[in-house]
């Protein structure tokens, strides 16, 4: 259900980061999605682009290029290009590894270890909209890559507060590579052991890019309100 009955409704909920001629950063809303899709629900591209309209006064179409997508349930940085040649270039960064994706997330545990590298191959299953961690022969198999940091154990709740470096953008992939090492996202509906009924604690918290026109490196960064599983930020 579209919550935003309107375009001012929609506005006063837009929390924009940063925006210049070529980009916008903002903070994604948990549960919208990244970008239209079947169920005609509403999405951060049409949040943006009504935005757009209105206080630039555009009468048609607004242009508006998608970089990266973030999960439906995942809230926090997203960025989107204004014009090609920014989505074009910003594109080429992801491509190439440029593009910098880190989140904040609580998980099931205590880890053994501080720090620490998941490696493995992932499998999407298109028609359960599931992915696995598979064998790395197997057909259509894409290897996933992320770095973790532990920043807090809490022992009365037996969660862990994690700092996640993503080096590969696969499908659901921190959610199925944590779950994987039995240390499930707090709150995760599909991978999840904990909190099932309560929203994903999964955070886009900073983006890094290369200004596709200033050529200069800027970090965007959003924190989760310190309410609810988020508490753990605090103490």
């Amino acid at each position: 259900m579209d919550k935003y009955k309107n375009k001012k409704e929609r506005k006063m909920n837009l929390n924009i980061i940063y925006e210049d001629n070529h980009i916008i950063v903002v903070e994604k809303i948990p549960n919208i999605l990244s970008q239209d899709d079947e169920t005609g629900d509403i999405s951060m591209m049409k949040l943006v682009k009504d935005y757009l309209k209105e206080k630039y006064n555009k009468p048609g179409n607004v242009y508006l290029g998608l970089v990266h997508r973030l999960d439906r349930p995942v809230g926090g940085v997203i960025i989107f290009a204004k014009t090609s040649k920014a989505a074009s270039r910003l594109s080429n960064e992801v491509r190439d590894k440029i593009f910098k994706k880190e989140y904040l997330t609580i998980v099931d545990g205590k880890f053994k270890d501080k720090n620490g590298t998941l490696e493995n191959y992932l499998y999407k299953d298109k028609k359960s909209n599931t992915s696995f961690v598979v064998n790395k022969e197997k057909k259509e198999a894409k290897k996933a890559v992320l770095e973790y940091e532990v920043l807090k154990y809490d022992k009365e709740q037996d969660l862990s507060l994690l700092k996640i470096n993503l080096h590969t953008g696969r499908h659901h992939q921190i959610r199925v590579q944590l779950s994987n090492i039995n240390h499930s996202i707090y709150g995760d509906q599909k991978y999840g052991t904990r909190g099932r009924n309560k929203q994903i604690a999964l955070w886009a918290y900073k983006l890094t890019i290369i200004h596709p026109t200033k050529k200069e490196k800027i970090v965007f960064t959003s924190v989760p309100k310190k309410i609810g599983i988020w508490k753990m930020l605090d103490s």
